[in-house]
C-alpha cells in the first residue's frame, strides 16, 4: 500500500504541548486552525496525556497577565488622550476629530471619545452623512485590510509583506501608497535587533564543510541546517533553544528547548526531526563546530541514522546563515519584546512561536511570499 506522502507525523513534545496549551484555556477548535491537526486528533492527546481526575480549564498566568496589560494600556491611552488635550484644541479642526473617531470606533465607543475630545455626538454623526471622495474611501478600506494584517501577524510584518499580501488578495496598491498609510496610521514592525550574551572563545578543531555556502535545494529533506541560541528567564536563567532547518523549506523541521546546553540538547532536536520528516539516507545535516555537534556521542548518533555531517569555518558566521536567519527573526520578532518569568513559560513561547507563527503563517520572501508548511505540502503532493 503506498504511503500517503501529506500526512503529517508529531512527535510526543509538540502531542503534549498542545495538551498543555489546552489545559491552559486554549479550545480544541483553536488548537485545531493554530497548529492545523485535526479536532479528533487533539482530543485523542488530551485522552492519552491527562491523567484521570485533573484537567479543569482556567487561565494561565501569563493569559491573565496578557489581558491585564491591555486593560491597563487602553486606561493609560484614555488618560493620554486627556493629558495636554486643552492646549491643542484650538489647533485642531472638527473635522480632524470626526475622521479621527471614525478611525479609532472599532477600538472605543463613540460616546467615550465625543466625551473625552470635547466633541457633541451630533457633530459626529453629521460628518458621517459628508460624501468622502473615492480616494478617502479607498484609504480608509486599505488601512483597515493593513490593521488586520498588522495584527494577525502580531504587529511583526512591516510594509513589504504587508504590501505583498494585499497584491494576493486581489487588491492593486503600491508600496510606497502602504507605506504613507501605514505610517499615517502610525503602524510599524516591532521587530528589534537580537542580543548575544557573549561569543565563545573555545579553540575548536577544522572539520569538512561539505556544505561549502550551497544553500540551493531540488527538494525537502536534501539538507539541513542546525544551532543552539540562548534565551533568558528571570527564575531560571539563560536557557537554550536547538533548532534544525529545513533548507529548501525553510522550515523548523526539529527542536529541543533546556535549561542546559548539552549534547542531548541537539540529539532531541535532530531526533524530533527525523521521526517528523523521515529522511532518505544521505542527508546533510550542517552545523557549527560547537562541542555538542562535533562529540563522539552526537556524530555517532547522525550516522546510524544515514545522515552526513557537515561544518562550518570557525569564525565564519555566513557558512549557516540560514539558521542564524531564523534564531535572529525570533529574537527581533518575539525574544526581545518579552520578558520570561521561568523556564516552562519560554518553552510555550517558543512551541507558539514556531508551530503557531514561523512555520505555518509567516509568509518568506525567498519562498515567494509563501510559509515554510505551503512549500513543503506543495513538494509532498507532488512527489
Amino acid at each position: 500500500m503506498e504511503r500517503n506522502n501529506t500526512s503529517k507525523k508529531y512527535n510526543e513534545d509538540f502531542k503534549k504541548t498542545v495538551v498543555d496549551l489546552y489545559h491552559s484555556g486554549t479550545s480544541v477548535k483553536e488548537l485545531s486552525n493554530e497548529y492545523g491537526v485535526s479536532e479528533v486528533t487533539i482530543y485523542k492527546w488530551i485522552k492519552d496525556f491527562t491523567p484521570i481526575g485533573t484537567g479543569e480549564e482556567s487561565l494561565t498566568p501569563k493569559e491573565l497577565a496578557a489581558i491585564q496589560k491591555e486593560n491597563l494600556r487602553l486606561k493609560q491611552e484614555i488618560e493620554n488622550l486627556k493629558k495636554g488635550y486643552g492646549h491643542i484644541r484650538e489647533k485642531i479642526t472638527n473635522t480632524e476629530l470626526t475622521d479621527f473617531m471614525e478611525e479609532h470606533k472599532q477600538y472605543y465607543s463613540v460616546q467615550m471619545m465625543c466625551d473625552v475630545l470635547a466633541v457633541p455626538r451630533s457633530t459626529y454623526y453629521h460628518s458621517l452623512q459628508k460624501t468622502a471622495s473615492t480616494r478617502e474611501r479607498e484609504n480608509h478600506a486599505i488601512t483597515k485590510k493593513i490593521i488586520q494584517i498588522h495584527q494577525e501577524s502580531k504587529e511583526r510584518y512591516g510594509a513589504p509583506k504587508i504590501h505583498r499580501i494585499l497584491l494576493k488578495s486581489g487588491l492593486s496598491v503600491s508600496l510606497k501608497r502602504v507605506q504613507r498609510l501605514m505610517t499615517k496610521a502610525k503602524i510599524r514592525s516591532i521587530t528589534k535587533k537580537k542580543y548575544r550574551p557573549y561569543s565563545s572563545r573555545e579553540k575548536v578543531m577544522e572539520r569538512k564543510n561539505l556544505l561549502d555556502r550551497d544553500f540551493s535545494t531540488t527538494t525537502i529533506n536534501e539538507k539541513w541546517v542546525a544551532d543552539i541560541t540562548y534565551i533568558h528567564t528571570v527564575r531560571d536563567g539563560w536557557c537554550y533553544l536547538a533548532s534544525v532547518m529545513d533548507l529548501h523549506s525553510k522550515k523548523i523541521v526539529g527542536y529541543s528547548f533546556s535549561r542546559s546546553m548539552t549534547t542531548d540538547l541537539v540529539k532531541i532536536a535532530l531526533g524530533n526531526a527525523y521521526s517528523t520528516q523521515n529522511p532518505a539516507k544521505g542527508l546533510l545535516l550542517h552545523t557549527d563546530l560547537g562541542s555538542q555537534y562535533t562529540s563522539s556521542e552526537f556524530m555517532q548518533y547522525v550516522q546510524s541514522r544515514g545522515i552526513i555531517q557537515s561544518f562550518s569555518q570557525k569564525g565564519c558566521p555566513y557558512d549557516n546563515a540560514c539558521i542564524e536567519s531564523f534564531h535572529a527573526i525570533l529574537k527581533k520578532e518575539e525574544v526581545n519584546h518579552v520578558q520570561y518569568p521561568d523556564y516552562y513559560t519560554a518553552k510555550l513561547a517558543m512551541f507558539k512561536f514556531i508551530e503557531g507563527w514561523y512555520n505555518r503563517k509567516r509568509i518568506h520572501s525567498s519562498l515567494d511570499y509563501n510559509t515554510p508548511q505551503t512549500v513543503e505540502d506543495q513538494m509532498k503532493q507532488s512527489a
